[in-house]
């Protein structure tokens, strides 16, 4: 499993420049996305939940009387 800001093994190196020899195949089932479906991926790992609530109201998720989680402690 890689880490962000280490290094990479060599053996996650040599799986790395295999699946770069790979193509994609694009099916009914997955087709390829435009630049307009791509335009509206968005992250999923929110700094804070405020954030995550902002988020989830805008995509209509929940409705801004919906209250935010609390999380207590550890």
């Amino acid at each position: 499993m890689y880490t962000v800001g280490s290094k990479i093994t060599p053996e996650q190196a040599i799986r790395i420049r295999e699946a770069a020899k790979h193509l994609v195949l694009y099916t009914e089932d997955c087709p390829e996305l435009t630049d307009e479906q791509l335009a509206e991926f968005r992250p999923v790992n929110f700094a804070t939940w405020e954030e995550r609530y902002q988020a989830m109201v805008e995509a209509g998720v929940i409705t801004e009387k919906d209250s935010i989680p609390v999380v207590v402690g550890k």
